[in-house]
C-alpha cells in the first residue's frame, strides 16, 4: 500500500493504469511553452539570433497555439500587444523599460516624436553625414566591420521613427566647373614652355579674370597667356539638416485639416530634389564602391600617391570600372599640381577620355567626366581639343543650357567671337533669360563696336546674379559703353563693381593687380625711384625726336592705327618698339640711338606688362575714358612735338598738358581721357616702366601682358 502510494505520488503510472495519465496534454504544452519563454530569455541575454526572425517565429507558434496560451502567458506580455515576444523577453531581462500602453494618455504623445537617444548617455544620438549620405539605394548584406551594435538594435516601441534624407548614390561630388571652380578664372600656377608648373610668390596677385578672351592691353583687357585660375578644393558633402522635432504646443497650434506640414514636406521633398546629387557609379561599380571609397577617402585626404596606386590598382583589377576610371584621373590630375607636371596632366586628360569611352558610364560620370576633361585642356592651351570635347558634350545633353554657355567660352578663348555668338543666341532663343548667355552675348556685341545694343545685355546679365556673371569684365565694359552713350550711371556700376571687390576703386579699375601697390594717378620722377632714367630721356629728347620723325617722313606705315577702339573719332599711330619685355622685330634699326639710350634701363626694356612705343596724334582726336590693365606698371610720356594749345591728358579728376622735353608720369590703371584739339601733331614717346614696389622676383615671374 505504502509502495503503492509512492509510486502514485511519483507520477510513474503507466496508461494502462486505472484512472488514466497522470498530467494532461494541456499539462506537456504549457510546460514546452515555458521552455520556449526561457528559451528566448535566453538567446536574447546572450544576443545569438536576429531579433526580427525570432519575432517572426514567435508569430507563428502564437498563431498556431493561441487558444492554449491564451490566459496562461500574458502575464508576460509587458508592452500590451496581446502577446509574449522578444521584446516582452527583453523586459524580463532587464535590457529594456516596459513599454506604455497601447492606448496614448494625451494626444502630445501622438504629435510629437521623439529623438533618438543613446541608451547608455541617454543623450540625442545625431545622424552623422557618413549615415545620411552613404545609404545605398538598394539595401547591402552588412559586414561585421560595418555593423554596430546599434545598428543591429531594432526600434525600440517608445521611440518614434526619424527619418533619413533620401538615399544617394554614393558619397563623392565630381568637380563642377559651374560652382567653385570657374571654366576660365584664371589660376595663380602658371604654366612656362617648358612643360612645368611654376608658382608665383606672394603677395599674389589680385586677378579678377573672368575670361582670357576679354582682356586687351586696354580697354579690352588682352589676356595674360598661360594663367589659370587657382585649383579650389573640392566641394565635401554638406549633410542635411537634421529632423525638427515637433514641441507639443507647435502640434497644438496646427489644424490636424490645415494641410501645412504636407505641403512643407512636399517643398522640402522638392528642395533635396533640386540638390540631389550626382549618381556616378552603375550597377557594377556599386558592387565594388567599398574599394573605390576607401582610394577616394586617400584623395581626398592630400595622399596623393596612395589614392593613385590604389586607383591604377582598381583599374587593373575591374577595367570595366567607370567609376574607377574616373578616380584615377582625378587622382592623376592632383598628381599633377603636386608635381607640377604638364606630362601628368595630360595623362589625367587621356584617362579622363577613357572612363567617358567605357561602357555602362552613367549620365552624370559620363558629364562629370568630360567637363573636367575640357576644363584641363583649357589649361594646357589645348583649346581646339577643349572646344570638341565641349562640343561632344552638348550633343549628349543637348538640355543642359550650362553646357552650351561653356562651348560659347570655348569660342570666345580661341577668338572665335562669331561662333560664340551664335552658341549665345541659341540659348538666349529657349532661355532669354539666362544671365550668363546675357553678358557674354553682350560683351560680343561691344566688342562689335555695337555700344549702345550691348549696353542691356550687359546690364541685364549682370542684375541675374546668376553664377558667373558677377565679374569685373563685365562692369568694366558696362561702365564703358555707358560712358560712350553719355550716361552717368557708369559711375554706380564702377561703384558697385568696387564694393564687389573687382576694382580697386571708382577711378583705378585695372583686372591683373598685385595687392598692397602703392596707388596714385600722378607720380614725380622722385617718388618712382627711376630719376636717372628720367634725366636720360630729358637730357636726349631731341635725338629721340629726330629719329622718330626721320621714320614719320621715310614710311609712315610704320605707326600702326590704334586698333584697340580706344576712339571717339580722329587719328592715332603707334610705333612701338619692346613689348612684353621684348624688342619688336627689327624697330630698333630705325631708331638705333634711342633704342641705345634705353638699353640699360631694365625696368623698362625689361617691362614684360608694359610698352615702349612712339605715339602721333592728329588733330580733331578724342579718346575714350579707359584704364590700362595693370597696377604693376606707370607710364612715361616724353613730350616730343607737342601744339601750344588743345592737347591735354585727364587722370581721374585732375588734367594735365605735356611739355616738349619734359617727362608726365602717371599710373594708367586710373581712368584717364586724352584730347587733341590743336591744329598740327602730337608726338610722345611712351616709356612703361615696373611700379617701383615690385621686387625683383616679381618682375621676373609675373605674366606678361
Amino acid at each position: 500500500m505504502e509502495r503503492g502510494q509512492k509510486e502514485e505520488e511519483g507520477g510513474g503510472g503507466g496508461g494502462d493504469a486505472g484512472g488514466g495519465p497522470k498530467y494532461s496534454w494541456f499539462t506537456w504544452f504549457v510546460v514546452l511553452a515555458l521552455l520556449g519563454v526561457w528559451s528566448s530569455l535566453a538567446v536574447v541575454y546572450f544576443d545569438i539570433v536576429d531579433y526580427d526572425s525570432v519575432i517572426a517565429r514567435a508569430k507563428e507558434f502564437h498563431m498556431n497555439f493561441s487558444e492554449v496560451l491564451q490566459g496562461k502567458l500574458t502575464a508576460y506580455d509587458t508592452d500590451g500587444d496581446g502577446d509574449f515576444d522578444v521584446e516582452d523577453a527583453k523586459v524580463l531581462l532587464g535590457l529594456k523599460e516596459a513599454g506604455r500602453a497601447a492606448v496614448r494618455d494625451s494626444p502630445e504623445e501622438t504629435t510629437a516624436p521623439q529623438v533618438l537617444k543613446s541608451e547608455e548617455t541617454s543623450e540625442p544620438v545625431a545622424e552623422t553625414p557618413e549615415l545620411q549620405e552613404n545609404e545605398p539605394t538598394s539595401p547591402e548584406p552588412p559586414t561585421a566591420e560595418t555593423v554596430s551594435e546599434s545598428d543591429l538594435r531594432p526600434a525600440r516601441d517608445d521611440e518614434a521613427a526619424v527619418p533619413l534624407p533620401p538615399a544617394v548614390e554614393d558619397d563623392f561630388v565630381p568637380d563642377d566647373p559651374r560652382g567653385s571652380v570657374h571654366p576660365y578664372e584664371d589660376e595663380a600656377n602658371t604654366i612656362d614652355t617648358t612643360g612645368v608648373l611654376v608658382e608665383e610668390p606672394p603677395p599674389q596677385e589680385s586677378v579678377v579674370e573672368a575670361g582670357q578672351y576679354l582682356a586687351s592691353s586696354k580697354l579690352s583687357q588682352e589676356a595674360e597667356p598661360g594663367v589659370e585660375a587657382e585649383k579650389q578644393p573640392e566641394p565635401e558633402p554638406e549633410p542635411e539638416p537634421e529632423p525638427q522635432t515637433e514641441t507639443p504646443k507647435e502640434a497644438e497650434s496646427v489644424p490636424e485639416s490645415d494641410g501645412t506640414a504636407e505641403k512643407q514636406a512636399e517643398e522640402k521633398l522638392k528642395e533635396k530634389a533640386k540638390k540631389k546629387k550626382p549618381k556616378l557609379f552603375n550597377k557594377f561599380d556599386k558592387t565594388i564602391k567599398a574599394e573605390i571609397d576607401a582610394a577616394e577617402k586617400l584623395r581626398k585626404k592630400g595622399k596623393v600617391e596612395e589614392a593613385l596606386r590604389a586607383f591604377e590598382t582598381l583599374v587593373q583589377k575591374y577595367p570595366q570600372s567607370p567609376r574607377a576610371r574616373y578616380g584615377k584621373a582625378q587622382a592623376e590630375d592632383d598628381m599633377a599640381e603636386k608635381m607640377r607636371s604638364n606630362d601628368m596632366l595630360q595623362r589625367a586628360i587621356n584617362t579622363y577620355r577613357e572612363a567617358a569611352e567605357l561602357p555602362d558610364v552613367t549620365p552624370d560620370l559620363l558629364k562629370a567626366t568630360l567637363k573636367r576633361r575640357a576644363e584641363r585642356q583649357q589649361f594646357l592651351g589645348r583649346m581646339r581639343g577643349s572646344l570638341a570635347t565641349l562640343e561632344k558634350l552638348v550633343q549628349l545633353f543637348p538640355d543642359d543650357i550650362s553646357l552650351k554657355n561653356d562651348l560659347g567660352v570655348a569660342h570666345l578663348l580661341l577668338g572665335d567671337n562669331k561662333g560664340a555668338k551664335k552658341v549665345y543666341e541659341e540659348v538666349l532663343a529657349v532661355s532669354p533669360g539666362n544671365g550668363f548667355a546675357k553678358v557674354h552675348y553682350g560683351f560680343i556685341l561691344k566688342s562689335e563696336n555695337k555700344i549702345a545694343e550691348s549696353i542691356p545685355y550687359l546690364r541685364e546679365g549682370l542684375e541675374s546674379g546668376e553664377p558667373g556673371t558677377d565679374d569685373g569684365r563685365f562692369y568694366f565694359h558696362l561702365g564703358d559703353a555707358l560712358q560712350r552713350v553719355g550716361d552717368n550711371s557708369a559711375y554706380d556700376w564702377y561703384e558697385l563693381g568696387h564694393k564687389r571687390g573687382h576694382f580697386a576703386s571708382v577711378w583705378q579699375r585695372s583686372l591683373y593687380n598685385v595687392n598692397g601697390l602703392k596707388a596714385q594717378p600722378w607720380w614725380t620722377p622722385k617718388e618712382t625711384g627711376y630719376t636717372d632714367l628720367v634725366k636720360t630721356l630729358e637730357r636726349n629728347w631731341k635725338t629721340i625726336r629726330d629719329e622718330a620723325l626721320a621714320m614719320m617722313d621715310q614710311n609712315t606705315g610704320v605707326f600702326i592705327p590704334e586698333e584697340e577702339n580706344l576712339r571717339e573719332k580722329g587719328e592715332w599711330g603707334q610705333y612701338t618698339l619692346w613689348q612684353q619685355g621684348r624688342k619688336v622685330g627689327n624697330a630698333c634699326e630705325g631708331v638705333p640711338k634711342t633704342c641705345s639710350l634705353l638699353e640699360k634701363y631694365p625696368e623698362a626694356t625689361g617691362c614684360k606688362r608694359g610698352q615702349i612705343k612712339f605715339s602721333v596724334m592728329q588733330p580733331g582726336t578724342h579718346v575714350w575714358p579707359h584704364t590700362g590693365p595693370t597696377n604693376c606698371r606707370l607710364r612715361m610720356h616724353l613730350g616730343l612735338v607737342i601744339p601750344k594749345q588743345g592737347c591735354k591728358i585727364r587722370c581721374t579728376n585732375q588734367t594735365r598738358e605735356w611739355e616738349e622735353g619734359k617727362v608726365l608720369i602717371f599710373d594708367d590703371s586710373f581712368e584717364h581721357e586724352v584730347w587733341q584739339d590743336a591744329d598740327s601733331y602730337r608726338l610722345i614717346f611712351i616709356v612703361d616702366v615696373w611700379h617701383p614696389e615690385l621686387t625683383q622676383y616679381q618682375r621676373q615671374t609675373l605674366s606678361p601682358i
